[in-house]
């Protein structure tokens, strides 16, 4: 039977629950970073050639081949914004928050093995399907970044969310090395260039939901499951929690505070990560670097298997100077990231320029983002960590819509991968300004308070 009671900090469970990051990071890295992007540009562009102005058409609308995949990435975190919080309030009044992750998981890892269909002659259904995928890794991850409070006490918060990001960069990055391999053999193996990116991109799907099963064997639901009262549907209900989670948000300023700098600063680092192979790729005449697919997954891979000592570093470097300071000092690092990629690049070395400045991201891009998701951790009251981190998934990994919004317009309008790229340092100025003034002891402080307060009333009514 399932308890509140277990107790936190079990080393089992805190492997199988790293173990669902190792699974779906699979979907960011092969799907997501390395193949998608290039495949479906490539596609749209054959498709586009059909036209004199070089636009793809989808629904009478034109479309910049390069515009493709990002405008997919906003429709995808638009559909979150409106159904992750529902799922959210839906989980945590119900208890079904294992179930819950399991179902999306599986949606999400069945759609990633359909991307083997997408060819020429249905070019959007990538699209489609990678809308899907998306959808449901964002809605598993609210439910699965919702545990952390539950299996690690808060001082080692920190470390277990940048374990959890480790194991996501290693397990990501040893497909993507199994791809790497078949993708430069391809040839040797009588298996065409297309249909390579399409097997290595079924296998992503295929990894996701096999290694998920670790997951769903070591996770523990903590609370028994809760019966609708007569004549309720869940939809209602979470309709209601979440009306009621809003009012009660503003209990809660500081955590606005973060959430509002996450909100900027993260989507700036998830547009660099899903707009990277598209800029590295791109030719030189639109402002891309013109490296072939191999390099690129070469580039990608180092920066998996560094990201992975990056994120355990970060961990460290949060105990040591704070985990709001370590976040600050990783902005900083994201805005010299962008300022090079516009600046830099240049010329004969582009190849080794785009190696070092891999590097760089791989130093700050789990770190940030693991130090970020433990820290909310603890500016949000107990019993509804679904429904605050449905909030906070909104522009999690791969989910964020501004940033491709506005670099697919960018593109679209200066003709140009550079500026696009150089728009997004927005984003990391906007949280150095913000993060500083978010008072973390004091939303400690009032999480605190709020939680001992509910637990009189309960004492109340008994």
């Amino acid at each position: 039977m399932a308890s509140d009671r277990i107790a936190p900090n079990d080393k089992k469970e805190i492997f199988g629950w790293g173990m669902y990051d190792w699974a779906n990071s699979a979907f960011s890295t092969t799907v997501g970073t390395v193949f998608l992007g290039p495949y479906l540009a490539s596609l749209a562009t054959e498709a586009a050639a059909a036209y004199p102005d070089g636009m793809a058409r989808l629904a009478g609308l034109s479309i910049a081949p390069d515009s493709f995949l990002p405008y997919c990435v906003s429709l995808s975190v638009g559909l979150q914004v409106l159904f992750l919080p529902i799922l959210g309030a839906i989980a945590d009044y119900s208890h079904l928050r294992k179930a819950l992750m399991r179902l999306f998981a599986t949606i999400g890892a069945v759609a990633t093995v359909g991307l083997f269909l997408v060819t020429q002659s249905i070019w959007w259904l990538g699209g489609l399907l990678y809308i899907v995928a998306n959808l449901a890794f964002g809605a598993a991850m609210v439910f699965y970044n919702a545990y952390l409070p539950d299996i690690a006490s808060e001082d080692k918060r920190d470390k277990v969310s940048s374990y959890g990001w480790a194991m996501g960069y290693l397990g990501g990055g040893l497909l993507l090395l199994l791809n790497l391999a078949f993708y430069q053999f391809r040839d040797t193996l009588g298996v065409g260039t297309g249909l390579a990116v399409r097997i290595n991109m079924a296998s992503a799907g295929l990894w996701w939901l096999g290694f998920s099963m670790i997951t769903w064997t070591r996770l523990r639901a903590r609370k028994a499951h809760r019966a609708l009262p007569p004549g309720q549907a869940y939809l209602k209900v979470g309709f209601s929690q979440l009306k009621g989670t809003i009012k009660e948000v503003r209990n809660f300023p500081e955590t606005l505070k973060f959430l509002l700098a996450y909100f900027l600063y993260n989507d700036g680092i998830q547009t660099v990560i899903a707009v990277a192979a598209t800029f590295a790729a791109a030719p030189i005449l639109r402002g891309g670097l013109g490296i072939d697919t191999g390099t690129l997954t070469i580039v990608i891979l180092m920066i998996q298997f560094m990201a992975f000592f990056g994120a355990l570093l970060w961990g460290f470097l949060a105990g040591k100077m704070g985990a709001k300071q370590s976040i600050i000092l990783s902005l900083v690092i994201w805005s010299g990231v962008v300022i090079y990629a516009y600046f830099g690049l240049h010329g004969d070395g582009a190849t080794l320029q785009f190696f070092i400045l891999g590097a760089f991201i791989a130093l700050v891009m789990g770190g940030s983002q693991a130090i970020s998701r433990s820290l909310f951790a603890q500016l949000i009251p107990g019993g509804k960590e679904a429904e605050y981190y449905s909030f906070y998934e909104v522009s999690e990994r791969g989910t964020s819509w501004i940033g491709p919004l506005l670099f697919g317009l960018m593109n679209q309008v200066f003709g140009s991968l550079r500026p696009a790229i150089l728009s997004l340092i927005f984003f990391f100025i906007a949280g150095l300004v913000l993060l500083p003034f978010v008072n973390v002891p004091k939303a400690r402080a009032a999480v605190r308070e709020f939680d001992a307060g509910k637990g009189d009333q309960l004492d109340d009514g008994a």
